[in-house]
């Protein structure tokens, strides 16, 4: 009798110890759940480059290495679509399948700019259908010059490399409210977005 009171004790601390992980890994990533969509103070939303100013010219890198320009002059009626996203977040992976679509449908070239170690970024891009065939940029430079400081974060930059969109996004409606007004490309302009090279000079 004594020996079951010792194993139901054991069972019961064990019990206890693995509800003790759990629940902190769960507050972890409320933690994280929360610093992602927490609202942009009125500093934090003027900071960087804004809607209206040009980008300056930056040489990044894909995932594979490949060199892609960023504030070019771009082939008129052209747009570049940035989502700047990251593994640990969770409305990144809910946004991510909207925006390539909307991107598809309105002509606009799209990038992914990845936040975080490339080998977890490597594995996110394995992972998600909806990011295969898109580069996905790595460094910092772009996020700083940007100033993005929460994810997921739109910009839309037309084909004077000028900012036409720049904000936080987690809804289908947010995102169409954004680009409403913007007009898609011209077919001919749209034919031409496979074939710009963004090879660094």
């Amino acid at each position: 009798m004594m020996w079951v009171l010792v194993l139901w004790q054991v069972a019961l601390t064990a019990l206890l110890a693995v509800l003790t992980v759990t629940l902190f890994a769960l507050a972890r990533q409320i933690g994280v759940l929360h610093e992602r969509m927490a609202p942009i103070g009125p500093q934090e939303a003027r900071s960087g480059l804004e809607v209206g100013q040009v980008v300056p010219r930056l040489v990044l890198h894909t995932l594979e290495g490949a060199p892609v320009v960023i504030g070019d002059p771009l082939a008129p009626g052209h747009f570049q679509m940035l989502l700047f996203v990251a593994p640990e977040c969770p409305v990144c992976k809910r946004v991510i399948p909207v925006v390539r679509q909307m991107a598809a449908e309105r002509g606009f070239e799209l990038l992914f700019v990845g936040d975080g170690p490339e080998p977890e970024l490597k594995t996110m891009v394995a992972s998600r259908a909806e990011m295969q065939g898109v580069p996905l940029l790595t460094g910092v430079e772009l996020g700083l010059v940007l100033q993005i400081n929460r994810l997921p974060a739109l910009v839309l930059l037309d084909e004077h490399g000028t900012i036409r969109v720049k904000d936080i996004v987690n809804t289908r409606r947010q995102i169409e409210g954004l680009l409403e007004g913007i007009a898609a490309p011209a077919p001919q302009a749209r034919a031409q977005i496979g074939e710009i090279s963004h090879a660094a000079v």
